[in-house]
C-alpha cells in the first residue's frame, strides 16, 4: 500500500513516518440504488445518505443501534445535509419538494414546496438558521429552518443548478450550474456580486466555500476542479483533477486539503498547501457521487453508484500540526461590500509553475493509490454487513 510523499520543509524520512494512507474503516449497505449524497451528524453519532431508491438512511455508529430508512419522498434523493446545530436533517428530491427530518426512529418531517423542478442541492448555514436549496427551475431559494418556512428566490441562472453553498460568516452564497457559470450572491440584497466564468468549462456540477471564507472551489463535467480568490475575483489554482465529470468538492476543516468524487469511480485528496494530489483512492464500484468530511476532520465518508456508503480515516492530517491553514489571505472571512463596490483586483504575476498570460494550472505527478480491503475491519461499531442487513431489514419507514 502506498505511503504519503515527504512534503517540502520537513524531513522526508519524518514526514514518511507521520503520513499513512486514507483506511476504510466501515462499508454501509441498506440502499437499493445508486447512493448519491451524504453528512455527517455534528456530534459523529450520525451519518445521512440519500439515494435515487427515494429514501433518506440515518446510519447510527454505536453498534446497538439500527439504521433508520425514511420514506418519504416520491422520486430520488438528490441531496441531504446535517443541521450543524439542531437535530435536523433536509432532503431534495426529483419529486420537487425538500423534507426535513428529525433523525430519529420515527422519521417525522416537513415538506416545503417552492420549486418547479428537480431539487438538486440542500445546505444549511452554519448557525442552522438558514437552509439553501437550488434546483433545474434555475434558481437558489432561501429558508427559515426556525419558521420552516420560505424565505427569497435567487434568480439569474440561465440553466439548471446544480450545486449551491452558504459562506462560513452567513453573508454570502455561491451556485453553480448547466450555464457553465459559478455565481456570489449577498444574501442581504439578494443580489449576485460576482460571476464566475472560464471559457472552455464544463458545467458546474459541486461548488464549496473554503472553512476561512476566503475562497471557493467548483467542479464540473470537464473533469477539473478550480479554486477561484474571492478577494481579488481571479482564478487562483486549476487541477486536471480526473478523467470524468467531478460529482463532489469537500474540504477538510483546516482548509489544507480537498476531497473530490468522480464518475471515474475515484476519490482523490489533495494537498492545497503543496498544490498537488496526495492519494487517488479506488474503493467504489462504479461512480461516486459524494464525499463529506466529519466535522473534526479525522473521517470521511464516500457514497456511490454500488449503492454503497463507505467511511474512510484520514490519517493524512497527522502531519497538519507541520502547515498553516491554507488561505488566499490571513485574517476574516471576506465581507460582502468589496465584491459589490470595488472593482477586482488586477491578476496576481504569473507563479513559476504559470506562463503569463495563462490561467494556473497545477498538474500533479503521478499520485499514491491506494485500493481499499474487501472486508474492512473497525473500532467504529458492528460488521458493516451486519449492519447492512439490519437496515434493509429492519429500518423505520
Amino acid at each position: 500500500m502506498a505511503t504519503g510523499a515527504a512534503r517540502s520543509g520537513l524531513d522526508p524520512l519524518a514526514a514518511e513516518s507521520q503520513v499513512e494512507d486514507p483506511t476504510l474503516e466501515r462499508s454501509f449497505r441498506g440502499h437499493k440504488d445508486a447512493v448519491t449524497s451524504v453528512c455527517f451528524n455534528h456530534n459523529m453519532k450520525q451519518l445521512v445518505s440519500g439515494s435515487l431508491d427515494n429514501c433518506v438512511m440515518v446510519w447510527n455508529f454505536k453498534p446497538q443501534l439500527r439504521a433508520y430508512r425514511f420514506a418519504g419522498h416520491k422520486a430520488g434523493v438528490y441531496s441531504v445535509a446535517f443541521s450543524p446545530t439542531h437535530a435536523l436533517i433536509a432532503s431534495g428530491s426529483k419529486d420537487r419538494t425538500v423534507r426535513l427530518w428529525q433523525p430519529t426512529v420515527e422519521g417525522k418531517s416537513t415538506v416545503l414546496k417552492a420549486h418547479t423542478g428537480t431539487v438538486r442541492g440542500v445546505c444549511f448555514s452554519s448557525d442552522g438558521r438558514m437552509l439553501a436549496t437550488c434546483s433545474d427551475d434555475k434558481t437558489i431559494k432561501i429558508w427559515s429552518v426556525p419558521t420552516q418556512k420560505f424565505a427569497f428566490t435567487l434568480t439569474g441562472h440561465q440553466n439548471w443548478v446544480r450545486c449551491c453553498h452558504i459562506s462560513p460568516d452567513g453573508r454570502l452564497a455561491v451556485s453553480g450550474g448547466d450555464d457553465r457559470t459559478v455565481r456570489i450572491w449577498d444574501l442581504n440584497s439578494k443580489k449576485v456580486v460576482r460571476t464566475f466564468e472560464d471559457p472552455g468549462t464544463g458545467l458546474v456540477n459541486t461548488v464549496s466555500f473554503h472553512p476561512d471564507g476566503t475562497c471557493l472551489a467548483s467542479g464540473s463535467t470537464d473533469s477539473s476542479l478550480k479554486l477561484w480568490d474571492l478577494r481579488s475575483n481571479v482564478l487562483l489554482q486549476h487541477y486536471r483533477a480526473h478523467t470524468a465529470p467531478v460529482t463532489h468538492l469537500s474540504f477538510h476543516p483546516t482548509g489544507n486539503f480537498l476531497l473530490s468524487s468522480s464518475l471515474d469511480t475515484t476519490l482523490k485528496v489533495w494537498d492545497l498547501r503543496e498544490g498537488q494530489l496526495l492519494y487517488t483512492l479506488h474503493g467504489h464500484e462504479g461512480a461516486t457521487n459524494g464525499t463529506a468530511f466529519s466535522p473534526a476532520g479525522d473521517y470521511f465518508a464516500s457514497c456511490g453508484a454500488d449503492e454503497q456508503v463507505m467511511v474512510w480515516k484520514t490519517n493524512f492530517d497527522r502531519y497538519l500540526e507541520d502547515y498553516t491553514a491554507f488561505s488566499v489571505q490571513k485574517g476574516a472571512a471576506p465581507r460582502a461590500e468589496p465584491l459589490i463596490s470595488e472593482p477586482a483586483a488586477a491578476p496576481p504575476p504569473p507563479q513559476q509553475h504559470q506562463a503569463a498570460g495563462q490561467a494556473p494550472t497545477r498538474l500533479a505527478p503521478a499520485p499514491p493509490s491506494v485500493h481499499v480491503r474487501a472486508q474492512p475491519t473497525s473500532a467504529m461499531g458492528t460488521d458493516p454487513s451486519a449492519a447492512g442487513a439490519a437496515a434493509a431489514a429492519g429500518a423505520a419507514a
